[in-house]
């Protein structure tokens, strides 16, 4: 998002560490792209560095403690875990919205 210039390409009004977590509607609100294509770019070099990750790990990579701040500790395999999940839920909630737009 940062490094590849993502968040100067989207040219939303937060600073570009914001994660959307916590933001109240008008927030929300104003994330607006004028086309899919910022999005499908974004999610194809997303696709290929999680790739290029996943092909890279090794060994018991997974097991590697990458929050501490949490008891467990948690794992890499344990938060790639949860990120699909998020993931998962984001797309049913692109579904459900589309549907909506659909039958409207």
């Amino acid at each position: 998002w940062l490094t590849a210039g993502w968040a100067d390409r989207f040219g939303l009004p937060f600073d570009g560490t914001a994660t959307g977590y916590g933001h109240s509607s008008a927030e929300v609100a104003a994330v607006r792209v004028d086309s899919a294509e910022p999005l499908l770019g974004y999610y194809d070099a997303v696709h290929e560095r999680t790739l290029d990750f996943v092909a890279g790990l090794e060994g018991h990579a997974l097991d590697r403690i990458v929050d501490k701040g949490w008891s467990p500790p948690v794992t890499l395999g344990v938060r790639l875990i949860s990120v699909i999940a998020e993931d998962l839920q984001h797309a049913g909630q692109a579904a459900f919205v589309r549907g909506l737009l659909e039958r409207a």
